[in-house]
């Protein structure tokens, strides 16, 4: 058992770190904030790489898991991000859940909101528009004088037999985590979610065509 006083650096470390999240726009905190703590408070990411010291780097990856990429310049992991030239809003992390409960999301979705949540619909085919621009991008590009033949499954037929269809998504209100995400939209019945870097859950319903919106609406989350 380590001795009582082997947790004061810890400690230090550790408020300094806290106290530096306001000070700092190089690390997303809203994100960031608790497994950094973790990591700290077991001391896995003490050392410090631009001093030619990496021999923590490895665990502290480890222990920071998915959230390596966006949280490494909170602990002087890697070099600070600059957010003012691409915000953490305008990017997103997608991905397709493999056992959906159509039936689950929809009696979930319907009627008032649940606490904490915010439910959206849209059409259908607002979701697949920019899907629309790149395809007719596409073909402007090819060469004017040759027929461009799309199959009957194209995003062109896809757009025009879902005019009136609509797209249901949820956010929930405060930040979460990527894993978090994952697990609120699979206990949902949810297909697929939209995790945004800057920790605002997105979770996508049966009728959803793409990955939902591109908008960020957590209440709680927002920059």
């Amino acid at each position: 058992m380590r001795p009582h006083h082997a947790l004061i650096p810890v400690s230090a470390a550790l408020l300094f770190f806290l106290s530096g999240l306001s000070l700092t726009t190089a690390c997303n905190k809203a994100l960031c904030a608790s497994d950094v703590s973790k990591c700290l408070i077991q001391e896995l990411c003490q050392c410090r790489p631009t001093d030619g010291n990496c021999s923590c780097c490895k665990e502290c990856m480890l222990c920071l898991g998915t959230l390596w990429e966006e949280c490494c310049d909170c602990v002087g992991e890697c070099n600070p991000k600059n957010y003012s030239d691409t915000p953490a809003t305008s990017k997103s992390t997608v991905e397709e859940l493999h056992r959906p409960i159509p039936s689950l999301f929809r009696a979930l979705t319907e009627g008032d909101a649940p606490i904490n949540m915010m439910v959206v619909s849209f059409p259908v085919a607002e979701e697949l528009s920019h899907h629309e621009s790149l395809v007719s991008f596409l073909e402007t590009v090819d060469d004017p004088h040759q027929n461009v033949s799309l199959p009957g499954n194209s995003i062109h037929a896809r757009y025009d037999s879902t005019q009136d269809n609509l797209c249901t998504v949820v956010y929930f209100d405060d930040c979460i985590s990527i894993r978090q995400c994952k697990l609120y939209c699979e206990s949902m019945g949810g297909s697929k979610y939209r995790w945004f870097h800057n920790a605002c859950c997105e979770c996508i319903g049966p009728e959803c065509l793409d990955y939902g919106s591109k908008a960020v609406k957590c209440m709680n989350c927002l920059f």
